[in-house]
């Protein structure tokens, strides 16, 4: 049933990127969407095997596109929501939060990412022992803008409970992901 319900989300957050219109488009709430792959850094006993494919959709509520200072991009983060799911059945998981995004140079950029996430480990499991199904979901990028629409980013991402639950292996991942700004 876990795995029926991450599927569904992962399908949700799709269907609803195909489904952009250009009225979407031309209010800016859908920013970005994007999809990329990942795979665990965790340490060896706590290391998931398999592909953590991902998708995530930003929407700019806050008018974050039009920041133009390092301090405007600060307090316009835009809202996340998104899922990485094991192809391996291990640790799945849905999360959203805010992102902050920051221009480097024209072509280079920055996001960090914090917020909530809702995984599908189970203790009994031989893998990361989380402790809570509820976590702080943590997430850092550096991007490059292709084109105006374009972008590739190498991710980082990270769920723990902070030491709330009894365990606290957390979830740690590395990858990559392309990103289609409207």
């Amino acid at each position: 049933m876990k795995k029926a319900f991450f599927g569904s989300v992962i399908g949700t957050i799709i269907a609803t990127s195909a489904m952009s219109s250009s009225a979407f488009a031309q209010e800016h709430l859908l920013d970005e969407v994007r999809i990329g792959v990942s795979g665990s850094i965790q340490a060896k006993s706590t290391f998931e095997p398999g592909a953590f494919p991902s998708a995530t959709v930003f929407f700019d509520p806050f008018d974050q596109r039009h920041a133009q200072s390092f301090l405007d991009h600060m307090l316009r983060p835009r809202v996340h929501l998104g899922a990485i799911v094991s192809t391996a059945g291990e640790a799945s998981q849905v999360y959203a939060g805010f992102t902050w995004t920051a221009p480097l140079t024209d072509k280079f950029f920055i996001d960090l990412g914090f917020g909530g996430a809702i995984n599908n480990v189970d203790d009994d499991n031989d893998g990361p022992q989380v402790g809570c199904s509820v976590l702080f979901h943590e997430s850092a990028a550096l991007g490059y803008n292709i084109t105006e629409n374009w972008r590739v980013l190498a991710t980082i991402e990270h769920s723990s409970n902070a030491g709330l639950c009894d365990d606290n292996d957390g979830l740690s991942y590395a990858g990559i992901s392309v990103g289609y700004k409207f």
